[in-house]
């Protein structure tokens, strides 16, 4: 299946792992390339540009194929070295980056003279023309659906994902609610050029989380997340728990007077917590409502055979019905 993604980034499949906290670490990177789709290590999980080219050239080790670095670009309690990390996907030769949060302005001419290609996460059509504007090779387009920020205007990827594509020039990719052959089907037949997954990787053998993380989200149905932050304009979602019940008190209590400090102890260090020790009630993490349509725990491998199998039968049956 050859796509305009596929053809950008050398990769076998229209499947993309975007970058997550906590997750998107070297090792599910090379398990995700070496099955053929495209898989990004989350840059801020590192305290230093070294420690990330670490990791990169640890990944290189595991696998021959394309991956790439995400950088989130979000506000932060504690200092984040982007222009270290900026510096190290250059000196390491990656050609692959996502950004997300803010445009990546100030990074894209550095990035532009060393040939790497950028894909930008969006939330929202204007954000995605702003994006391509400054340019942005790629837009990843997040619906409401996703897990993690999915932006103020509750806009579901059935419509904005068309939206985006009819307001753009580049390639764009779905985000947020995908899971099988049938997710990558219906993004292709709303123009999109790949599928974007976060949380179906998470539940796969080789993603470096506690096994208790896996089956939360094997446990969790289509109604068990929650949006939390929203009084910050910072909206989140995320898979509830004690900690998530307990956040959304205090901003039902405090409303629009409440602070970042006032949830430190629900958000702040608790990733690894969640997805290294599984103490899954110490806090807020980041879960699509996708988790509703995720009850195996398969490779990556496994995953990616699977949803190119029955993607390629949902298309000769349509082919079929069109004949008929």
């Amino acid at each position: 299946m050859k796509t305009r993604i596929t053809e950008m980034f050398g990769v076998e499949t229209p499947i993309v792992m975007g970058g997550m906290t906590g997750v998107g670490y070297g090792e599910l990177v090379a398990a995700v390339a070496n099955a053929g789709a495209l898989g990004f290590i989350t840059a801020h999980m590192f305290p230093s540009g070294e420690a990330l080219l670490a990791e990169i050239e640890k990944t290189k080790a595991l696998t021959s194929k394309p991956f790439g670095i995400n950088l989130t670009l979000l506000p932060s309690i504690n200092p984040i070295p982007y222009d270290d990390y900026r510096e190290a996907i250059i000196a390491s030769g990656i050609k692959i980056v996502e950004t997300a949060g803010r445009a990546p302005v100030d990074h894209l001419p550095r990035f532009k003279e060393a040939g790497v290609k950028v894909i930008h996460k969006c939330t929202s059509v204007r954000h995605s023309v702003s994006a391509v504007r400054h340019g942005v090779d790629v837009i990843s387009i997040d619906g409401f659906e996703c897990a993690g920020h999915p932006g103020e205007d509750d806009i579901g990827l059935v419509v904005l994902l068309p939206a985006t594509v009819d307001a753009v020039d580049v390639p764009v990719i779905a985000s947020g609610g995908m899971a099988d052959g049938r997710s990558l089907v219906a993004s292709l037949a709303l123009g999109a050029q790949g599928m974007n997954m976060g949380t179906r990787f998470i539940a796969t053998k080789e993603a470096p989380v506690h096994e208790n993380v896996k089956q939360a989200i094997l446990a969790a149905s289509e109604l068990d997340t929650r949006l939390v932050m929203r009084p910050l304009r910072n909206t989140e979602r995320v898979l509830n728990n004690a900690a998530v019940e307990r956040l959304i008190a205090k901003e039902k209590e405090l409303g629009d007077s409440i602070t970042i400090q006032d949830i430190l102890p629900e958000v702040a260090g608790v990733y690894p917590q969640i997805m290294t020790e599984g103490t899954m009630d110490a806090g807020a993490w980041s879960c699509g409502m996708v988790a509703g349509l995720i009850h195996d725990i398969p490779t990556c491998q496994e995953l990616i055979d699977r949803i190119m199998l029955e993607a390629e039968e949902i298309i000769a049956r349509m082919q079929a019905i069109a004949r008929a």
